[in-house]
């Protein structure tokens, strides 16, 4: 494995990760819940009263964010390479999707949020779905 130097831009993930965890910080200590996309989502599915609006603008600004800095700042933002079709693309959503019913959450929820509260629950779940991570890399390059 080699790293593209020329392209390494480790300020702009340090950003992003601060701006994620300062989210998560606020968005628990405002509104009482955890940050975990895959719940918010799913919260859509079957609402309860008066929880669509937030579910709904939390979704929107997942999407405008990037589009607004897209626009704002250009040269931040660049196209990713994903080498796969279509049909690996859909499968692989499904069974992440799949994947975050089985665990009581995503990356965001037990990697993020559930470990910075100490959840031994978020972390058996983080080191699983680093552990198949790692797994599904290695096979697909070495192995494959």
């Amino acid at each position: 494995m080699t790293i593209d130097w020329m392209n390494f831009s480790p300020w702009t993930a340090l950003a992003g990760g601060v701006l994620l965890g300062v989210a998560s910080a606020a968005f628990i200590l405002l509104n009482g819940r955890v940050l975990g996309v895959s719940g918010i989502l799913g919260g859509l599915l079957w609402p309860r009263r008066g929880d669509t609006s937030w579910r709904l603008s939390f979704l929107l600004g997942m999407v405008l964010a990037p589009a607004a800095v897209w626009l704002a700042a250009p040269a931040l933002i660049s196209a990713p390479r994903i080498e796969a079709d279509t049909a690996t693309i859909v499968a692989a959503g499904l069974l992440v999707g799949l994947g975050t019913r089985f665990g009581s959450g995503c990356t965001s929820g037990h990697g993020v949020c559930g470990l910075s509260r100490l959840s031994p629950r978020s972390l058996v779940a983080t080191l699983s779905f680093m552990a198949a991570g790692f797994a599904t890399v290695f096979i697909i390059r070495h192995v494959v």
